[in-house]
């Protein structure tokens, strides 16, 4: 009797058995698995020979098929939301390419509210997939505490849950330092550009910004778009830039909405940046540096945060049962030129 991964399925492409390789090298069916698994004790002659025999005829090993018998596959469930904008299509391309290094295979499954999307999100967990990474607000809590109860590893990016694995940027100082930008150029009315989508690292750059304006004696307003994109950004300029708020300096919660704010500012109010308009963003994309836009940031390095997912990962499977890690990465402020120079007194004293 043949085991699962020479199980053919009718109307289904045939594909080389490791059966056939077998017998093209005179070997056992054994010896074939031994020889592509990995550690498995096999002779330099026997382990030649398959080698051979598997060349010759295009074999492939049944990963998923191990996976299954094993009770735990190859695959990364990655789940994100807006995969079509600058930073997350970054986000994933590098996560996705340190884990094939790494000898997994990424499956992404992109997330909205329907039945549909949550139907995608649990297919990870009947194909056993090693470990899912939730780089967005969505999935619902209802998927996280699923995943959970299957026994599946979670990383969570941005997110706030208890139980999975965290990897978190540091929103509150970030703010911070935003507002410490504009009060040291003396700026007194500030604002900040945000959405309506809620997620856990936008409410906390919001309540981060609004606290230390306040706490600095400084006149904030905020303004929340739809979404989180350039256009949203446009739509919360005209509403934060009116002539009555006179406000000197925006923090705005991404790139995105930093340029669609930008462009709204300079040709629809015909305001000069940074002369008129200081402008902070946050993740560093690639057009922020832009020669038309050059935007001072806060540089989320995807390189960074996907080397932490695999370490994390690395050491989730080493040690199931043991505590949620949680990390936290700082986000640089990368100075470019939408932020006026400080005024510097240049007055000689008397000697």
């Amino acid at each position: 009797m043949g085991d699962k991964e020479d199980t053919e399925i009718p109307g289904l492409p045939r594909y080389i058995s490791a059966h056939e390789v077998a017998e093209r090298a005179g070997v056992s069916r054994s010896a074939v698995s031994r020889t592509f698994t990995h550690g498995a004790s096999v002779s330099v002659a026997t382990r030649a020979k398959v080698m051979r025999a598997a060349e010759e005829l295009g074999y492939q090993v049944n990963d998923l098929a191990r996976g299954l018998l094993a009770n735990r596959s190859q695959l990364v469930g990655m789940i994100a939301s807006d995969t079509e904008t600058p930073f997350r299509s970054l986000q994933i391309a590098t996560l996705s390419r340190l884990l094939i290094e790494s000898g997994r295979v990424p499956v992404l499954i992109t997330t909205d509210s329907t039945a549909s999307g949550q139907a995608s999100h649990a297919k990870l967990l009947r194909y056993r997939a090693q470990a899912t990474v939730v780089l967005s607000g969505m999935p619902s809590r209802a998927f996280i505490e699923l995943a959970q109860r299957n026994g599946q590893p979670l990383i969570a990016i941005g997110r706030n849950e208890e139980g999975p694995d965290h990897i978190r940027v540091n929103n509150k100082l970030a703010a911070a330092t935003a507002v410490q930008v504009f009060a040291a150029r003396g700026m007194q009315r500030i604002g900040m550009v945000t959405s309506a989508v809620g997620s856990p690292n936008l409410l906390e750059r919001e309540q981060a910004y609004v606290e230390a304006a306040r706490a600095a004696g400084l006149d904030v307003f905020v303004e929340r778009a739809e979404r989180t994109d350039y256009e949203g950004g446009s739509l919360a300029a005209s509403l934060l830039l009116s002539p009555a708020r006179r406000v000197e300096g925006v923090f705005c919660v991404n790139d995105l909405m930093a340029l669609g704010l930008m462009d709204y500012a300079r040709n629809m109010l015909g305001l000069r940046i940074p002369e008129d308009l200081s402008v902070v963003g946050f993740d560093d994309i690639p057009e922020a540096g832009w020669g038309a836009y050059r935007l001072t940031t806060f540089q989320q390095s995807v390189e960074r945060q996907a080397r932490e997912i695999l370490h994390i990962l690395d050491l989730r499977l080493a040690s199931p049962s043991a505590p949620p890690i949680v990390t936290q990465l700082d986000v640089p402020l990368i100075m470019r030129d939408t932020v006026r120079s400080m005024k510097v007194d240049r007055t000689v004293p008397t000697p």
